[in-house]
């Protein structure tokens, strides 16, 4: 059995070690390949400063290169007896390099290092999770404009209310969209912050260089107070989380709309028959229910802030290990809304839309404000024009007038989709993944 990095002279109970390391070793996986560039970041500032020798910092970067090969293709493991990820990267730098792979972990803890992994990761997910939006975006945007002319009932209390349209309900999605995205750069910033060097939570007595290691690993910024650092873990999870949870929320909300749409009682759109399931016992059944599975993932993850706030509630400063816990709700969430973001691109990309629903008499009074508004436009008080054509469709003489004219912005007749699109573009652009991504490829090349 491997000694862990903070084991003295005693075995530790069994059942106990089951039960604190839980499901460690499988959550760092996930950080592995960023655990080794935080380590090739680390150990170049290490060189600079003294404490790595001249000959022996080509040695550990072409070891730990390949050790991030491994990650990329799959085969990095954590072997039994090994506590975590990075005890795994010191035990293989070992056999490889001798003593010299022991080196690593000066200036350092565990503490600030799984905060830089955290970090690494997270800041590569949430432009995995932008690009993802954007897609879906396009989708929205493309479908609002091809079906801008196609007219549907709007809704308030789930009573037929006023005129809207296929155009106005894909772009309202899409504009939602480049709103949530807002919150997703705020938490890339804020996640885009280097913690490295703030080793336990206290700093170093070596002379580190912090503003290196932010610069090598592409970094904003460094988060600065080395005790404000440590405080970080899991108040970078709770923030990152409220901004998927606003995405997800959006995406719920459009899966639910798509759902009843695609009932026979509404039949405004009709689902890709891919995306549809039978009846063991109907056979007429189509049941929407990759939109339903989308639905309730990503309700799931709107409740992970609170999950992660009830982890680290009224923790005091310092590093707990409660905050391990954390990790098993964070990490995989991102590749569950990726799958959401996904599929309902995939589905609105096939999404067949009803161009005939208003021929269906039942929807003639959704254009009871529009006559209202011409009576009114013509002359007659506002609440005569309100009472008159109440009384016809009362008395059932309501003559529908199916000819509108919205102009104003947002409206029917003028939906800003170029704007909605420039909105998106701007705050897309404004991330800068682009020095996160030359910073890596700079220390993995050499």
């Amino acid at each position: 059995m491997a000694n862990k990095l903070w084991e003295k002279n005693f075995e530790v109970n069994q059942e106990i070690e089951r039960f604190t390391v839980g499901r460690d070793r499988e959550m760092d996986l996930y950080l592995a390949k960023y655990d080794v560039l935080g380590s090739m970041a680390h150990i170049t500032m290490l060189e600079s400063i003294g404490l790595l020798g001249k000959d022996e910092l080509p040695q550990l970067l072409q070891a730990l290169r390949a050790i991030y090969a491994q990650c990329e293709r799959g085969e990095f493991v954590i072997e039994d007896g090994v506590e975590d990820v990075h005890s795994q990267v010191e035990l293989m730098l070992t056999r490889e390099l001798g003593d010299m792979g022991k080196k690593i972990h000066s200036g350092r803890s565990r503490n600030d290092q799984v905060l830089v992994d955290l970090k690494l990761f997270t800041r590569h997910e949430l432009k995995d999770i932008a690009d993802h939006v954007k897609i879906l975006f396009d989708e929205l945007i493309q479908k609002s404009n091809q079906y801008k002319e196609v007219l549907m009932p709007g809704y308030t209390h789930l009573q037929i209310a006023m005129p809207s349209s296929f155009g106005l309900w894909f772009g309202a999605y899409a504009e939602s969209l480049a709103d949530d995205l807002l919150f997703l750069q705020a938490a890339y910033r804020m996640t885009n912050r280097n913690p490295l060097g703030s080793a336990a939570g206290y700093g170093s007595s070596f002379p580190l260089n912090r503003t290196m290691t932010t610069q090598l690993l592409g970094f904003d910024s460094m988060d600065y107070n080395v005790v404000y650092a440590q405080m970080g873990r899991g108040k970078m999870e709770r923030n990152v989380t409220f901004a998927l949870a606003t995405i997800a929320g959006t995406v719920a909300k459009m899966a639910f709309d798509a759902c009843l749409f695609n009932s026979q009682n509404f039949s405004f759109v009709k689902l890709p028959k891919e995306c549809t399931t039978g009846s063991s016992i109907m056979p007429h059944k189509k049941n929407p229910d990759v939109f339903e599975l989308i639905r309730a993932r990503c309700n799931k993850i709107q409740g992970l802030p609170q999950q992660i706030m009830l982890m680290m509630n009224n923790l005091p400063v310092g590093y707990f290990r409660d905050m391990q816990m954390i990790k098993e709700v964070f990490l995989p969430a991102f590749d569950e809304l990726k799958d959401c973001l996904q599929m309902a691109a995939y589905i609105i990309n096939k999404m067949e839309v009803n161009e005939h629903i208003l021929d269906n008499p039942m929807y003639d009074p959704m254009f009871s404000v529009e006559e209202v508004n011409r009576l009114a436009a013509s002359g007659m008080p506002f609440r005569d024009a309100y009472k008159k054509v109440g009384l016809d469709i009362e008395a059932g003489t309501f003559k529908a007038n199916r000819q509108i004219h919205h102009t104003h912005e947002g409206s029917i007749g003028n939906l800003c989709n170029e704007q909605i699109t420039k909105l998106m573009e701007q705050t897309f652009n404004e991330f800068h993944f682009e020095r996160m991504e030359q910073a890596e490829q700079k220390l993995l090349n050499g």
